[in-house]
């Protein structure tokens, strides 16, 4: 029921990024989808985010390059598909906070009482997105961080709590380890960047010995 031209360039852009990562022998990549995928291209980024991210061919919006390394290092580690997502809503009262992107989260992430749906950009208003809350479980939160200037490996323990879709797109409802007032404060004060990498299970014992490797002094939240 989307557009279908504006569908089509939109898979367009899935098989062409599955080619050049296959000739380049990339492990992820970082792509300026904003805005120029919409006012010059006429089609979206984010479902062929979102199947690429299935395939374990992570793609960061926003030309975030350091998102595309995040996501490549906790891919490997979690063994698992991953979803490079902003922090966009701390709600103190609920010690909760919302993640989301557009429609870009891997479908394996899908809440399971939820059938994943086609939709449109909510700006833009073109395919190809995904609609589905995230699905329950025990999550990390991952990021190399340049904030500052300074080369950091930022961590946080969480659990995605099952609840209604709070935004058009992918999302999901977090309760952090620690209250979600005391981690809004530390992002903020620590200057993180807004892209964090999400995969299910708690993989931070793994990641604490990858920071070591790569000499990255750990912010842990």
């Amino acid at each position: 029921n989307v557009e279908q031209s504006s569908l089509d360039k939109s898979l367009r852009l899935a098989s062409a990024l599955r080619q050049i990562a296959k000739e380049m022998k990339l492990d992820a990549m970082a792509i300026r989808c904003w805005p120029e995928a919409f006012t010059d291209f006429g089609g979206a980024f984010c479902g062929p985010f979102s199947l690429l991210g299935e395939d374990r061919i992570p793609c960061a919006c926003e030309a975030d390059v350091y998102g595309a390394l995040s996501q490549a290092v906790l891919q490997r580690v979690a063994d698992a598909p991953v979803f490079l997502a902003d922090l966009v809503d701390f709600d103190v009262d609920d010690d909760t906070c919302v993640v989301w992107h557009c429609g870009q989260a891997p479908l394996s992430m899908c809440d399971p009482a939820y059938r994943p749906e086609a939709d449109i950009h909510s700006n833009r208003k073109l395919p190809l997105l995904y609609r589905f809350p995230l699905r329950p479980g025990k999550v990390v939160l991952m990021r190399i961080s340049k904030a500052s200037g300074v080369h950091r490996m930022v961590l946080i323990g969480a659990e995605m709590i099952r609840r209604p879709l709070a935004f058009a797109g992918t999302a999901g409802v977090l309760r952090f380890e620690r209250s979600a007032a005391c981690v809004r404060r530390d992002l903020i004060s620590h200057g993180i960047e807004h892209h964090l990498v999400i995969a299910y299970d708690d993989h931070r014992p793994m990641l604490r010995s990858v920071a070591s490797e790569l000499s990255l002094p750990v912010l842990e939240f």
